[in-house]
């Protein structure tokens, strides 16, 4: 395995930065290095929000995400400021939220993800979920368990309808 690279970004209270810890440290628990960047504007609420995610087996010699392999944009401003850099990778977008324009060479895959929250977990506020769920199937570098267990660690309370929308999104 070599250096793998995600991007998640949309606005604040989109569930960025939990996609992204949960990402992280399911990785870790794997076996495997990891690390997680977050960024975000000054907005107290709504504003935009980045989780940068760098996995390898070996030393990261530098967390920061410039070319990702998969960059999922959970907004049409996170789409609009990042798509480009992903022009090497796989950009995923909800055709409900996000109009994708041109993104050079980047391959876009459209993904229901609100509408597949709403249907698997209740609640369109598990979209993250679905996107984290695809991005997990797509990257295939560890069993889902040790996501499911992250996100069982970080977000007891909501744990069993966004263990939904994961599953969901990895069954594609």
């Amino acid at each position: 395995m070599s250096r793998h690279e995600v991007l998640i970004s949309g606005f604040g209270g989109q569930g960025v930065a939990a996609a992204g810890r949960i990402l992280g440290r399911s990785a870790v628990a794997a076996g495997l290095q990891a690390t997680m960047l977050l960024s975000h504007g000054t907005e107290t609420r709504g504003g935009y929000v980045r989780s940068q995610v760098v996995i390898a087996d070996d030393d990261i010699d530098s967390p920061l995400v410039e070319k990702p392999d998969i960059f999922c944009a959970l907004s049409q401003a996170a789409y609009a400021r990042f798509a480009g850099a992903a022009s090497q990778g796989i950009v995923l977008y909800d055709p409900d939220t996000v109009a994708p324009g041109p993104a050079p060479a980047a391959r876009l895959v459209a993904v229901p993800a609100r509408r597949t929250a709403l249907e698997s977990a209740g609640t369109a506020l598990a979209a993250n979920m679905v996107m984290l769920g695809i991005v997990l199937r797509r990257l295939d570098l560890f069993p889902a368990d040790y996501a499911e267990q992250a996100l069982r660690e970080l977000m007891p309370r909501h744990a069993e309808g966004n263990i939904l929308a994961l599953r969901a999104g990895r069954a594609g």
